[in-house]
């Protein structure tokens, strides 16, 4: 019997019920595609994981040479012709792949948790075989490795976002800004919040003068920003900057507004060009109660701020945070930061509008 060719129904009369049911297929349908995405990655990572190790014990108890690894290469090849993975600088990286996480016949004892019965820790398990090169070429410890192999499989990063952030040292800035939320923020909010945070934040995309302002840091940031969402994490929405608060008939302004989705709350930050001052804290956590009265959904999470700041003193930080009822963290920020301009130069440089415009009267005059 020939095959039927599938067209769209024109039948506008379906059976009750029908619209939840297909919407139930396509998702079970959609779940089963990523899970068998998934299983063959694990399965393929498992086999790169046998190779890797075969070869170190081969070469180790019955001295193998290098050589084998490239007619290995050949013969596998030959034997699949329509599988890729294979080439001789692959199955190095698989033998690399092995040695990174364990020692000759000893697994490294922080990562016994980490290992399953084949000795594959199951964080690297889980992501693609492309995310554990950079893994291997970038990162010299396995603890390290896992970590950001944790965060891969959180937050779903490409490989130029883990490039990104491998560079930026963000395993050491991760969850390390100053805060209250243990004392403010019931667990797993508390621990969930502090893991959102950094410190220092860093703002290389923006250069300020060494006299510059708040707003022009504000003004910087948002000129670039999905370069500051980047920096700021995964489930930042931008809400807005200098929102307006009305209390008692009086008018206060926000410097940045977000929501962060994972957290379920508002996210209030408030940036600051020089060092930190304690009652930086005592009117963020003004405005904090602010938000959560006028703005804050009955579904929402309490509100929590941010202050970002040049420089802070730690012991003074933490007396301004201990007896403060609102959520807030403390963070450095650091840019690109140039001296100013000598005060006899000022105004006497064109702007860079009187630049653009002669610029475009020398392209017509061409």
């Amino acid at each position: 019997m020939a095959n039927k060719k599938i067209t769209k129904s024109t039948n506008s009369i379906l059976p009750p019920g029908y619209s939840h049911f297909l919407k139930d297929l396509k998702m079970r349908i959609k779940a089963a595609q990523v899970r068998a995405v998934l299983s063959v990655n694990h399965e393929m990572t498992g086999v790169y994981w046998y190779i890797g190790k075969s070869i170190v014990c081969r070469q180790q108890n019955i001295e193998w040479g290098n050589s084998v690894v490239d007619q290995l290469a050949v013969d596998i090849h030959h034997e699949f012709p329509g599988i890729e993975g294979f080439s001789p600088r692959n199955i190095w990286r698989m033998r690399a792949f092995y040695k990174a996480y364990t020692q000759p016949g000893i697994i490294l004892p922080q990562l016994v948790a980490e290992l399953d019965g084949e000795n594959l820790p199951q964080a690297v398990a889980e992501i693609p075989w492309g995310h554990n090169i950079i893994l291997l070429e970038k990162l010299k410890l396995p603890l390290e490795r896992i970590w950001y192999a944790r965060a891969i499989m959180e937050y779903g990063w490409s490989r130029s976002m883990l490039v990104h952030h491998i560079g930026e040292g963000l395993i050491n800035r991760q969850a390390k800004a100053l805060s209250n939320f243990n004392r403010t923020l019931p667990p797993p909010q508390s621990d969930l919040a502090q893991q959102v945070l950094k410190d220092p934040y860093l703002f290389d995309f923006v250069t300020l003068y060494a006299d510059s302002y708040e707003k022009d840091l504000e003004q910087g940031l948002l000129s670039h920003i999905q370069k500051f969402l980047v920096e700021l994490g995964v489930g930042f929405a931008f809400v807005g900057r200098q929102v307006r608060l009305e209390v008692s008939g009086k008018e206060f302004y926000l410097d940045l507004l977000f929501y962060h989705l994972r957290l379920r709350c508002y996210v209030v930050i408030e940036l600051k060009a020089g060092e930190f001052k304690p009652e930086y804290a005592g009117k963020l956590n003004f405005y904090l109660s602010a938000v959560d009265d006028t703005m804050k959904h009955p579904d929402d999470k309490p509100s929590i701020g941010l202050i970002l700041c040049k420089a802070k003193d730690r012991v003074i930080a933490e007396y301004a945070l201990r007896d403060i009822r609102k959520p807030i963290g403390i963070a450095n920020w650091r840019t690109r930061l140039i001296a100013s301009l000598p005060k006899e130069l000022k105004g006497q440089l064109p702007t860079i509008k009187e630049i653009e415009d002669e610029f475009g009267k020398d392209k017509e005059e061409i």
